[in-house]
């Protein structure tokens, strides 16, 4: 019988979302896999790696062709745990991917993004995993999009699978994929690092719920949310006031071959990462002769 690797699902833009249903399209039709969906029943984007801890959470099977699918009540780092946990299913995955994100996750989104953290939770336990968004646009962008982007991670996952099996796959990262909004004429796979890119964001107050528009996966406002917004102010608003994100412009990392500069230039960009948050050689130099004079500081004022 021929060998077949598992691959689990998740993501963090909901179960139904194109990106996901793309992406387990693709999977399946290459009848190499069998294919588990351990994905939140709605979308969960920007929770980072939250976990549900208090109470527990629900997993509905759902029906989705080839693949055997649950819709969970929790975030996508609960789905990626519970999905590898044999809890849910009766094996655990070879390869957790988490994606396709509505949206690319580069420099600092990377530390917000649930899609990410979907590869991460995997990553703590020790299984190989892939987190992948892609780079929409309004406007230019389409639904077929994300099946063209699932067909140019396919080379990927079948490499990552290979060397798994062969036991040759590195254990102290996973992978960040990030594809560029004309994904049909990419450039090709670059190897990249984690940059600093972020969009500086900033509240305003608003009268009602509608106000303000809605904050899509792509960090950016929905157009014309405006329209729905309501202008009437209730005496419960007056004493409980209400504030919204707002974008307040983008800080481009200009540092040499991180992922924003060349998927902006076309490429598809590889980043492996971890999850250690380690500071920098000069910010660690500072606070190894800052701290001893705190104590001695300390100790003269206690005098």
């Amino acid at each position: 019988m021929e060998y077949r690797p598992t691959i689990l699902v998740t993501n963090d833009d909901g179960i139904d979302a194109p990106g996901l249903q793309a992406l387990v399209r693709v999977l399946v039709a290459t009848q190499r896999y069998n294919v588990q969906i351990c994905a939140p029943d709605s979308e969960k984007s920007a929770v980072s790696h939250c976990i549900t801890w208090r109470h527990p959470i629900s997993a509905k099977r759902v029906n989705i062709d080839g693949a055997t699918a649950f819709a969970v009540s929790g975030t996508p780092a609960d789905c990626a745990s519970l999905g590898i946990s044999k809890a849910l299913f009766p094996s655990i995955a070879d390869l957790v991917v988490s994606g396709i994100n509505m949206g690319s996750n580069c420099g600092y989104h990377i530390i917000y993004s649930g899609t990410v953290a979907g590869a991460r939770e995997a990553f703590f336990n020790d299984l190989p995993s892939v987190s992948i968004s892609y780079d929409w646009v309004g406007g230019k962008s389409s639904v077929h999009d994300y099946t063209l982007s699932a067909e140019a991670c396919l080379p990927i996952i079948s490499a990552i699978l290979a060397e798994i099996r062969n036991q040759a796959y590195p254990q102290k990262c996973f992978l960040n994929i990030d594809l560029p909004t004309n994904v049909a004429n990419n450039k090709g796979y670059k190897l990249t690092k984690q940059g600093k890119t972020i969009f500086r964001m900033g509240w305003k107050q608003v009268t009602s719920n509608m106000q303000g528009g809605k904050m899509l996966s792509t960090m950016t406002m929905e157009a014309n949310s405006e329209a729905s917004a309501e202008t009437e102010t209730s005496a419960t608003l007056s004493e409980n006031r209400l504030f919204k994100r707002e974008v307040l412009g983008a800080q481009i990392d200009d540092d040499d071959d991180t992922e924003h500069q060349y998927l902006q230039e076309g490429y598809i960009t590889v980043t492996p990462l971890a999850a250690l948050s380690r500071a920098d050689n000069d910010s660690h130099a500072f606070f190894e002769n800052w701290l001893p004079g705190v104590a001695e500081r300390a100790s003269s004022s206690a005098l």
